[in-house]
Formats: C-alpha cells, sequence, structure tokens
C-alpha cells in the first residue's frame, strides 16, 4: 500500500502538546507527551520522547511503530485528562470515546480537538534515564483541520487548570499539586507519570 505523506502536517509540529497512540497484543493505548521534532526532510523522520513509565512506553518498545496527533488550539481539557490522567494497563482509554480513526500501520489517532497526524516505524531507540527517545521514518501524514497548533506556553496559560494558592509544586505538564514544602528529587508524578524536572514551585 502506498504510503501519503502531507507536507504540512509537518507545519503544525511546535513546542506543544501532542497524544502518542500505540498497538501490541492487540490493545490500543495512548498518552500525552509534549516532545515531538521533525529531524530530517529526506527521509522524513520524527523524534519522540517518552517517560520509560509510561505503559505507551513498554508498547512502542515491542511493536516499534506510533501515531501522534497534534492538538490543536480547538482543544478541551478532558482530552488530556482522558490520555495523560490514568495508566493504560488497567484502563481503556477509549471506551466511550468516538474521535478517532486507524492510520494505514493500524494505529489509532485522535481526530477530536486536534489538526494533524503522523505516523512512524521506529528506527533507533535511546535510553535516556527517565525517558526513551524513539526515532521514527515517517511512514504517513495527514491534515484533520486547519485550526492552529496549541503551543505548549497557550496550554499553560489557558487549558490547563489552575493550581489553587497553596504551598508546593506544580507539574507542569497535566497541572497535578504536590503540597508540601520540599519536592523529592526522584519524585515521580503519580497523574502523567513526569519525573520532579517537570515540576515548578507554586508562586
Amino acid at each position: 500500500m502506498e504510503s501519503t505523506i502531507k507536507q504540512e502536517a509537518f507545519f503544525n509540529l511546535s513546542y506543544g502538546v501532542y497524544t502518542l497512540t500505540a498497538n501490541y497484543g492487540g490493545k490500543d493505548n495512548g498518552c500525552i507527551i509534549n516532545t515531538v521534532m521533525q529531524v530530517t526532510d529526506t527521509p522524513k523522520r520524527i523524534m519522540i520522547a517518552v517517560n520509560k513509565d509510561n505503559y505507551t512506553n513498554d508498547m512502542i518498545l515491542k511493536s516499534k511503530k506510533f501515531n501522534i496527533s497534534v492538538l490543536s488550539d480547538k482543544a478541551e481539557f478532558s482530552l488530556v485528562e482522558r490520555f495523560g490522567f490514568s495508566s493504560g494497563r488497567d484502563t481503556d482509554k477509549f471506551k466511550d470515546f468516538a474521535d478517532y480513526e486507524r492510520s494505514k500501520n493500524g494505529l489509532l489517532y485522535i481526530t477530536k480537538g486536534t489538526n494533524a497526524f503522523i505516523s512512524a516505524d521506529v528506527k533507533s531507540i535511546t535510553d535516556c534515564g527517565t525517558h526513551t527517545v524513539f526515532l521514527g521514518d515517517v511512514t504517513e501524514a495527514g491534515i484533520i483541520s486547519d485550526s492552529p497548533a496549541l503551543t505548549y506556553q497557550a496550554y499553560r496559560d489557558n487549558l490547563k487548570p489552575k493550581p489553587a494558592k497553596k504551598k508546593g509544586f506544580v507539574c507542569k505538564i497535566c497541572g497535578y499539586v504536590y503540597e508540601g514544602d520540599t519536592l523529592p528529587e526522584d519524585y515521580i508524578c503519580p497523574l502523567c507519570k513526569h519525573p520532579a524536572s517537570d515540576f515548578e514551585p507554586i508562586e
């Protein structure tokens, strides 16, 4: 089957928020990530970074393929909550959720609140401590809507719930609040599984 790669899909990549989807053993899963970049044009290759504690990371290690849906400025927090606030090990994130399609590689991609999708086959895997970096050759890329991409700054300013005024630290990825005077260096967010380095003090 001939692959279809629309160049316009890559224009929507920014330092933003993305839904990463994978499939292994007949099970679909997804999570939220905030690192996607195009690294070469010929061949078209993208790089993603995934927290190693995330179940989606395990699935990509085994299946060697993944899909990215680029969140748009039309995304609602409920979408981030669905894919970022629970583990796929014991939760079917696609149950009662109709806003997805399957790409040619057989993986789901999210169509609600997104503007583009990109499919890739993994070509190299690098262990970077808390995260795995996957380099993938793009097999398909398409446009879903003409809405601008949701930048990470816009997510933080407009979409992510604001923490209540209390002493502690807030996760820059999902908004989870850790209450306390100090945050342990080895702390892992219980919601999105990102490390202590992705927290900032509540001002």
